[in-house]
């Protein structure tokens, strides 16, 4: 396998639907890619402008600063305490971790890599890469021998599935059974939409105890803190994981931008935007939410994270269609995995205007 045999990006076969979305008198309301539509943060530009004077080469392991401000992070926001500053690392972006970390772990030919039956396709396009097979299986009794590697992903892209501690203790024993790293995709955290708003981490103590060999936990402030375009994330948990990772990047120059670093830093010091952006997407699941179930959708699950994933019952294609006759676009089912044809995402990422237009328009 090589690069040149990827597909073909599929976000390409929306750009018909896109299209006819788009002729709609009161234009597009574009609902299918989750990329944030509202201000970086104050507190982040800030931070931003006095670490222009970026002269030097950053560090792959990040600043101490940086380092220290995931580990707090972490103590502060997901209740995991007892991490270290070697325990952590920097990524650029949480995508390119996911769809290298089967390099980075000298995965191969002859290996399995398991991801959720929903899942975004970066993880199997990562398995595939290196000759891995990739298996999609959300029960830790179907993970078959020769799994490697095993990603979770909680709250899910695209279905929003929250994993309960009982869950994510029965994955990491399994992963654990099978000599396998256990990966938590855990970017959407921060927005769970529950009664305690709480979605727990794989590292949290009720999960692994103080024992977090083999387990990575995997974050991003592209949703929280709306640093999409910063290329902002980070990796925590097994220090001899963390190490060979480090050492393997180091050799790669995968290094994050020194202002990018400082920004992070404020970031995840800072609790106040995150608690406001929380509340703006809450606000727009009020209104997006019962606006498609009255259209005839059933929505599931979507516990935590940006999106509504929701099926009317038909090909989700023609569901597309449908919608873009009304000036939505949505993303299809078809681009999770062969399990949920019928599903189409829609992402909370759009201003309250277009929410509200969205909701209009599905009620005619």
């Amino acid at each position: 396998m090589a690069v040149r045999d990827l597909d073909d990006y599929p976000w390409d076969a929306v750009a018909p639907y896109a299209r006819r979305a788009a002729e709609h008198p009161e234009g597009i309301v574009d609902l299918s890619i989750g990329s944030p539509v509202d201000p970086t943060p104050s507190v982040v530009e800030d931070a931003l402008r006095t670490g222009a004077d970026a002269h030097a080469y950053p560090q792959t392991v990040g600043t101490a600063a940086l380092r220290q401000a995931i580990v707090d992070w972490y103590a502060r926001r997901r209740g995991v305490a007892g991490l270290s500053t070697a325990d952590v690392l920097p990524t650029v972006g949480s995508k390119e971790l996911v769809a290298l970390l089967p390099l980075l772990l000298d995965i191969g030919a002859g290996d399995v890599v398991v991801h959720p039956r929903a899942a975004y396709p970066t993880y199997a396009v990562g398995a595939t890469l290196v000759g891995a097979t990739p298996v999609a299986a959300d029960d830790p009794a179907e993970w078959p021998e020769g799994t490697r590697l095993v990603w979770l992903n909680s709250p899910g892209n695209p279905d929003g599935r929250v994993l309960s501690i009982d869950e994510l203790r029965a994955a990491v024993a399994r992963a654990r059974e099978l000599g396998a790293v256990l990966a938590s995709d855990e970017c959407y955290a921060e927005l769970g939409w529950g009664e305690e708003n709480t979605v727990p981490s794989v590292l949290d103590p009720r999960v692994v105890g103080e024992d977090r060999r083999g387990i990575l936990s995997v974050y991003s402030l592209s949703k929280q803190s709306n640093l999409a375009g910063y290329r902002a994330a980070f990796v925590a948990g097994d220090a001899e994981l963390i190490a060979r990772l480090l050492t393997a990047r180091k050799h790669l120059g995968l290094m994050l931008p020194a202002p990018v670093q400082a920004a992070m830093t404020a970031a995840l010091g800072d609790d106040a935007h995150v608690a406001a952006q929380r509340e703006r997407y809450r606000a727009r699941r009020e209104v997006l939410k019962p606006a498609i179930e009255a259209a005839g959708f059933r929505i599931d699950h979507s516990e935590g994270g940006l999106y509504l994933w929701a099926t009317e019952g038909k090909d989700a294609w023609d569901t597309m269609g449908s919608l873009a006759e009304r000036g939505i676009l949505a993303g299809p089912g078809h681009f999770y995995g062969d399990h949920f044809p019928q599903h189409v995402r829609f992402s909370l990422t759009a201003t309250d205007e277009r929410i509200a237009a969205a909701a209009k328009r599905l009620g005619g």
